[in-house]
Parts: structure tokens; sequence; C-alpha cells
């Protein structure tokens, strides 16, 4: 009798964990991570949650929506083995996700293979770590690399959720830290993946958080081709996240040389232009304008503007297209990119 009512137990706290995870949306953005020093006035840009987060709605005045703060759609649930829906059950926890909580998510994310019951629990961690204490807390509970070693799972869609969860555990400094460890299988999973797909940009919106800082730039170093070549073949949505990190590695003096060394598709001037959306425009234009001071030896000047595949080359080779575009810019119907253009151009 006493395994059977152990067992009950365990099948009734799952059952409410699921509850209280199945509604989980995303609400990103709550808390930012104020990163300190080494930019030198220079824009850099940080992620805060996805754009295209996963849809699901979460249960009216459950523990969840106060968490998230977002408006429901409301819905009936009857999840729980004696009648009673999850939201009347949650409704008697505390108006935020304590500690064992995370816990007991963690452990599910370990025993259980569902795809869709892991999806939800990493749509929670997710919601969860937009508060900085919950962020600790998973950190200390080794929930880093629970989520972590999710980034090989078989389903696309847990990739994914297992990336937008580790893209808000990174707006944390002591977190960044242990996550430095993904940084390349992230770049791997966004060179692999199919162009323009929720997985390639929820990897680009965590790498945007990890190059917010000088610290873990180098990590990424041998892939500003990758990210170049994605700004002239991507989606607007994809341009706006890979200039991102583009912008934050300019902003670090020490790797503007390797940026303008990097190989890039000559196709890259033809960005500069009116018809560019807009925000990708003033973000390139940002991009460059962070270039422009570098300075270094006539010698390394002329070897970077004769190696044609060079991004040196094709912004400010002599054949380059760049010098005739650029001045078109200044009639721009936008006051921002006019300004961008003539700190460029002086």
């Amino acid at each position: 009798m006493g395994d059977d009512e152990g067992a009950a137990s365990k099948l009734f706290n799952t059952k409410v964990l699921l509850g209280l995870v199945a509604g989980a949306g995303f609400s990103y953005g709550l808390y930012k991570l104020i990163f300190s020093g080494g930019n030198h006035g220079k824009k850099r840009e940080f992620r805060a949650g996805g754009d295209d987060a996963w849809n699901i709605s979460m249960q009216p005045g459950s523990l969840l929506e106060r968490v998230s703060g977002l408006p429901l759609v409301h819905e009936k649930n009857d999840l729980t083995a004696n009648g009673s829906t999850t939201d009347e059950l949650l409704l008697k926890s505390t108006n935020s996700l304590e500690p064992h909580h995370l816990e007991m998510l963690l452990s599910l994310l370990q025993t259980n293979s569902d795809p869709s019951a892991r999806i939800q629990v990493l749509v929670t961690l997710g919601n969860s770590a937009a508060f900085s204490v919950n962020q600790d807390y998973i950190r200390k509970m080794g929930g880093l690399q629970i989520i972590g070693n999710l980034l090989s799972d078989a389903a696309f869609d847990v990739r994914v959720q297992a990336l937008n969860a580790l893209n808000n555990l990174s707006m944390n400094a002591t977190n960044q830290e242990q996550l430095k460890v993904y940084v390349r299988q992230v770049l791997g999973i966004i060179e692999t993946s199919h162009l323009n797909s929720d997985l390639q940009l929820a990897g680009l919106r965590m790498l945007t958080n990890m190059s917010a800082t000088n610290n873990y730039q180098y990590l990424m170093k041998s892939s500003i081709t990758l990210f170049l070549s994605l700004l002239v073949v991507g989606n607007v949505t994809l341009q706006i996240q890979v200039l991102k990190i583009l912008v934050n590695f300019s902003a670090n003096p020490d790797m503007v040389e390797d940026i303008l060394r990097s190989q890039a598709p000559v196709s890259l001037v033809l960005l500069f232009d009116s018809c560019t959306n807009t925000e990708v425009l003033l973000r390139v234009l940002t991009f460059v304008g962070n270039l422009k001071d570098w300075t270094t030896s006539t010698h390394v000047t002329e070897i970077l503007k004769h190696s044609k595949d060079s991004l040196y080359s094709v912004l400010y080779g002599d054949s380059s297209e760049f010098h005739q575009r650029l001045p078109l810019l200044l009639s721009h119907p936008d006051g921002e990119v006019k300004s961008q253009v003539a700190k460029i151009m002086t």
C-alpha cells in the first residue's frame, strides 16, 4: 500500500509539474544584464529573449502567469488525478517559482524523454530565467549543463527551446563563464541549420549575449566569415541578429583586425542602399562606423587592400562600390541613417 501511495504521489507531482509548464509563454527582456566597461563609447548589442518565441498559452491565474506577466487566453485544463484543475492547485502556491520547483523541473528534463514534455519544461525554465535570482539558482543546481546537454537532442524543437533557455541564462556574467564551453557547439548549429530557421536564430540570439563583453568573443573569431555570409543571404530577422553580434565585435579594438582580415562576399556592399530595411541599414552603418577608427601599419593595410576576399578590400579596396554608394545615402529619408553616413564620411 505504501509503495502504491508513493507511486501515486510521484505521478501526481509529475502531473502537477507538467500542468505548471503546460502554458508557459516567453516573457524575455524583464531583466537585462548590465555589462561593465570595454566598449569605449561604441555601440554594443545584447539580446533578451526572442521575437519569434514558442507560443504556448498559460493557465490564467497560475504561477507561471505571474512569472511572465503576459495577458492570457483563458483555457480549462483538468490534469490532476483528483479532478482539480491545475489552476486551482497552483493558486495555492506562492506567486513565483521557488528553488525546489526549479530543481524538480531540471530533474524532469533528465528523466522524461518525451519531447513535448521537455519543450514545456524548457520554456518554463527560460521564463524563470528572466529573473536574475533564478539564473543563479539554475546554475547552482547544475542546470546549465543539464540544459546544454539537450543541444544535441534528436528533437528539433527541444534544441530550439534549449537554446532559448540558455539565451536567457546567458544574461548573467557568472553563467557566461560556464556557458562558454557551448559556444563552438552553437556555432556549429548555426552553420549547419537551415537558413533562417528557428534553430539558427536561437543560436544567434544566445551568441549575441555571449558577445556583449570582450571576454568570449575570441571563441567566435573563426566564424566571422560565416556571420558575414549570413548577413548577405539571410532574411531581415536573421540579418538584424547577425549584425548585433558583428556590432559587438566591432566595438572591441582587439577584434577589428580579425574582422577586416576575414573573407567577405563582395555583395555585402549592396546592403548600403536606400532599399535596404532601415533597421538593417542602421546596424550595418554602425558596424562600419565602429571599424572606421581602426589603425594599423601601412604594410598591413596594403596587404589587406590587395586581398580581394577580405572585408577590408570589399569595403575600402580601389574597386569597391562602397565609395560610390555611401554618399547616396545622405539623401535617405531616415535622419539617423544620414547622421551615421555623415559620421563615416568625415
